[in-house]
């Protein structure tokens, strides 16, 4: 081979190179962080009045608000559904659990190149009671499910998530730390892992123990030092000031992404993993409205879906699609590059697009598969869009008229629109049987 023909392809490979590391170190970072038991009618940004958010709202302001994002109404429904991208009639298998056979968005952000990191509540291992009730099933760690770093509570004991926490970490270990509060333990290890993979794309979930009860002071109470941890106090009335810790702490981890200059490449989501608690009432929008925690009206189901991109998302916008929680993995995996295939078998539909201005692929209808075995909770299923819900028990609601589902509509007297609607969600819940 002629020495300039060496030449050529040595410098072709050098190209080649960079460019494939200029790509790498393009792939947008993301924040996920998903709150412990919040509703949309908790923050300004969707007219909530109750609470004092201005980190959320400003984030809301500057990106973009999702207006119809829902939920299942409890927590590991939700999260084994966020995780894996598929409804639970295909893959939960007990509260507190998550099945060791389900890649979650852990496992591909891995395979994109990412650096992944979990901090907050895990709650997915299962302690004995919920083995039990699950057939003596267990769940998984952190480790096996895609994590390569961790910082968690309710890994394998229960303990503690807000004064003197216990808390796991991948280095120390199942530890109780006296004197600190569980939400600044998880906000400055998810700190400084940003600090120690800045040049790197990473992957921060963080499912938040706020604002879950207990409700318990906060470290802006003046009688947080003398508050016993161990006390049996479940106060709403602390409920407002845990909604303004919970903001700040997110304000501090995206003031951290401008701190290190990576905030222009960093997509940061905000959801709520179920409504909001039955104990506590919010005025939004001018009306009084109760959490419906567990339970599967609008106001069990209905969360807040913020998502920031500073020069990607346009500033002040609103977004009126449908989005339900088996959407977060597609999206993120096209975000990071990776390509959705057959093999993944999900049931979600990116909203990636929709981030960036292109709205010609959104959902006609959510579905929702709700069997939580916990609690007194009933099993359901049921099919719904913005105006319309069907239960597979047949009831069937207008939501714009109906929003507590107090009245269900006569099957007989249905206009030609709603009996098209009642067709069409029949269909969709024969197909998930």
């Amino acid at each position: 081979m002629k020495k300039s023909t060496k030449t050529y392809f040595i410098v072709l490979t050098i190209v080649m190179m960079t460019c494939m590391e200029v790509v790498s170190q393009e792939k947008p970072n993301v924040i996920l962080i998903m709150a412990d038991d919040l509703g949309y009618e908790t923050l300004g940004a969707y007219g909530g009045t109750s609470y004092l958010t201005p980190n959320l709202d400003r984030l809301a302001e500057q990106g973009m608000r999702f207006d119809h994002c829902f939920a299942t109404p409890l927590c590991t429904p939700s999260r084994v559904q966020i995780m894996t991208g598929k409804y639970n009639n295909r893959n939960y298998i007990g509260f507190g659990l998550l099945d060791p056979s389900e890649k979650t968005f852990g496992h591909y952000m891995q395979e994109a190149g990412y650096k992944t990191y979990i901090a907050g509540k895990w709650q997915l291992l299962g302690n004995q009671h919920q083995q039990k009730l699950a057939g003596n099933k267990i769940g998984t760690t952190p480790e096996k499910a895609g994590f390569d770093d961790y910082c968690l509570w309710q890994m394998d004991k229960l303990g503690s998530r807000y004064k003197d926490p216990t808390i796991s970490s991948k280095k120390l270990g199942t530890q109780i730390l006296s004197g600190k509060y569980g939400p600044d333990v998880f906000m400055e290890n998810i700190t400084s892992f940003m600090e120690e993979n800045r040049d790197s794309p990473f992957f921060i979930y963080y499912p938040m123990v706020l604002t879950h009860d207990p409700f318990v002071p906060t470290p802006i109470n003046k009688g947080f030092q003398d508050f016993d941890s161990k006390s049996k106090i479940n106060d709403p009335k602390y409920f407002g000031e845990m909604v303004s810790y919970m903001d700040m702490i997110v304000g501090r981890i995206v003031d951290k992404t401008d701190d290190l200059g990576i905030r222009e490449n960093t997509l940061i989501l905000f959801v709520g993993d179920n409504g909001t608690d039955r104990d506590v009432s919010s005025m939004v929008r001018g009306t009084l409205l109760k959490g419906n925690k567990g339970y599967t009206t609008d106001a069990g189901t209905h969360v807040p879906l913020i998502a920031n991109w500073k020069g990607k998302i346009d500033p002040k916008t609103v977004n009126d699609n449908l989005i339900d929680f088996t959407d977060f993995l597609p999206t993120l995996l096209e975000c990071s590059g990776l390509k959705e295939n057959k093999i993944m078998s999900l049931d979600g539909q990116s909203f990636y697009g929709q981030l960036l201005g292109n709205n010609s692929l959104a959902r006609d209808w959510i579905f929702c598969h709700y069997d939580p075995n916990w609690g007194n909770f009933k099993a359901n299923r049921y099919v719904q869009n913005k105006k319309w819900k069907l239960y597979e028990t047949g009831e069937f609601y207008n939501l714009e008229q109906d929003i507590l589902e107090q009245i269900p509509l006569q099957i007989a007297d249905l206009s030609e629109e709603s009996a098209t609607i009642l067709k069409q969600f029949r269909e969709v819940l024969s197909r998930y049987k």
